[in-house]
């Protein structure tokens, strides 16, 4: 089943998620709506709160970013075979040198800026079975997951621009809020909430 985004201004973005047990409520069926509802907005990446959860949930799957010309032939492979589910995720290093790249958020349509992060991440993190795993990802990958993981720590990606980056895109933002963009996914916006 395909659930509405979340759109930039509704509160559940901003909280932090809460870990979950292999109890939590309808999880498989939960994880199995946040894929279709990524490949349906033809996202990489997707977050629990952007569905309106405040848990430490996101799946990702780095699969269109395989297309990308400046990828080596095992970048492409790796990236055509990463698909994850992450619960109860923790980043426990960021290394390596810092690059930027041109992000976006389903949660914050028609706004695209470069942001700068660390091009190496260790991540502590349970799949769908709740088996544990620790994983050293680079590149392309790593910036989809802390992309992802921002979101469980109530972080966008705006929130990593310079002052005057927010300014410049602050009417979008405010367009987002009130419900005043167009995207062919469905979403729930802040200000229409209560009508």
């Amino acid at each position: 089943m395909i659930l509405s985004i979340v759109g930039y201004g509704d509160p559940v973005l901003r909280k932090v998620g809460e870990d979950i047990t292999k109890d939590y409520p309808n999880l498989d069926e939960l994880i199995a709506n946040m894929y279709d509802t990524m490949y349906s907005a033809s996202g990489v990446g997707l977050a629990a709160p952007q569905v309106g959860l405040p848990i430490r949930l996101f799946v990702v799957d780095c699969a269109p970013f395989a297309e990308i010309e400046d990828n080596t032939p095992e970048e492409k492979e790796f990236l055509t075979q990463y698909k994850r589910t992450f619960i109860n995720a923790k980043i426990i290093k960021e290394e390596g040198e810092e690059w930027a790249f041109n992000e976006g958020c389903l949660s914050i349509p028609d706004v695209h800026e470069l942001v700068v992060r660390k091009e190496q991440i260790t991540i502590e993190y349970c799949d769908e079975n709740f088996t544990k795993y620790t994983e050293t990802i680079n590149g392309l990958a790593a910036r989809v997951i802390q992309h992802e993981y921002d979101h469980i720590e109530g972080i966008l990606f705006t929130d990593k621009l310079s002052s005057l980056k927010k300014k410049l895109i602050a009417k979008r933002l405010k367009n987002i809020m009130e419900g005043k963009v167009f995207t062919d996914y469905k979403m729930k916006f802040a200000a229409k909430k209560g009508r």
